[in-house]
Order: structure tokens, then sequence, then C-alpha cells
């Protein structure tokens, strides 16, 4: 069933942060921050491959994302629906089936035997791929699977996020001076207010991670002394 009718914008994003909250895919903990994969320190963390164990969420959330894309980039933009491995995948297909068009993925690295393929189903010349993965901090991961897509003689405009970070200098500048558009439905900003008008955590933990959202590499350098 291809979506057409949705909330706004913000009511998305304002719903979509509730519904991680709801289910454990944010936390919050300022006391013992955790440690991203660059090796900084964060009092925040999401999971969004949560979402699979929860069908009426996850529903609700490839909706919104098949509509975010259709509004944002065009109801015939595309012709195959790419996911990153491994994150992306579910959500690739789920976004494929309400578009009602193939599905692909994108492996991180040539799996190093047979064909030695970085794509996994049918793409072929000339396509127009959108590439779906499950979150975006940097954008770095996009442009090497964006690469990858390109390298087949397909074309990739634009990538379709569940979560963007929204707290990175130069991230939509990155991701588009590689000629890709960003569609996401919340950051950790939306996921702050709604914390805040839950009363989800504690006043000093989200004093924490708002200090931590508007300077990230000033806190995380902080607690490294």
């Amino acid at each position: 069933m291809i979506p057409s009718s949705f909330p706004a914008k913000d009511e998305i994003a304002r719903l979509t942060a509730g519904m991680l909250l709801e289910i454990g895919a944010i936390t919050f903990n300022a006391r013992e921050p955790f440690t991203h994969a660059s090796g900084k320190q964060a009092p925040t963390y999401v999971d969004c491959r949560k979402l699979i164990s929860f069908p009426r969420i996850r529903s609700t959330l490839m909706d919104f994302l098949s509509v975010t894309i259709m509004r944002e980039a065009g109801f015939e933009a595309f012709d195959n629906i790419a996911g990153g491995e491994t994150a992306g995948i579910p959500f690739s297909a789920l976004v494929a089936e309400r578009l009602a068009l193939p599905m692909t993925y994108v492996r991180k690295k040539p799996k190093g035997y047979g064909k030695n393929a970085r794509i996994e189903g049918v793409m072929t010349e000339g396509q127009r791929v959108l590439l779906v993965e499950d979150l975006t901090t940097d954008g770095g991961s996009k442009l090497s699977f964006v690469d990858a897509i390109r390298e087949t003689g397909a074309t990739c405009s634009a990538t379709a996020v569940i979560f963007y970070y929204g707290i990175f200098e130069g991230v939509e500048k990155t991701l588009g001076d590689h000629g890709i558009q960003l569609l996401h439905l919340c950051t950790w900003w939306d996921v702050l207010a709604e914390a805040k008008a839950r009363g989800a955590y504690d006043s000093e933990t989200l004093s924490e991670v708002e200090a931590y959202l508007r300077d990230p590499a000033g806190w995380s350098a902080a607690r490294e002394n």
C-alpha cells in the first residue's frame, strides 16, 4: 500500500522521537557516557535496530519515511531502493514494498569470493537509486555506499534515514557536494524536545545532553582530561 497522506514534517519528527523513546531505542546517560565508533564520548545513544521488533511502530515509521521520500524527493523519483549493509537492509525492504519498487542492498566491502560483488540483487545502468539506512552521523558511510551504486552505472542522488544526528557541522554540505540529498524523520534536537515534554529523564541529565548537542567535541574533550 503506497502511503499518500500523513502529518506535517514537524509532527512526524515529534512522533518519531516519541516512538524511539517509547521502545528504549534512545538512551541518555551523562554519568557513564557512551564511547562511539569515533572514540569520542557522548551522553546519548540511539539504536534504530530495535524498531524491527515493534510491528506497530515499525510500520508507522516506514509509512512516515515513504511519504517523506515522496514529498521531498518526488513521487516518481526512483526506480530502485537500496539498503546499506546491515542496518539499512530491513528498512529498505519495507520502504521498497510501500513504494512498489525493486529492492537491492549494498555491502560495506566486496565479499571476497564468487563475483566479489558489493551490490546484491538486480541494479541496472541508468536506474535512479535511493539509498536507505537507519541513521546518519557524519555522512561518511553514505559516500562509500553511493559510490558503489554509481559504479554500476546507476544514479544515486538521495539517501533516506530514520534518524539524523543533526549536531555535526558540514554533514549536509558534504553530502550535497557529493550530489546527495538527505531525507530524515527526526534529529537529536527533536528527541531532546520530546524527552523534556515527557519528563523522560531528570533535569540534570537533560541539561548535560543539551550541552553535548550544542558542543559535541567540547563535551567529549572535557571528559577525556
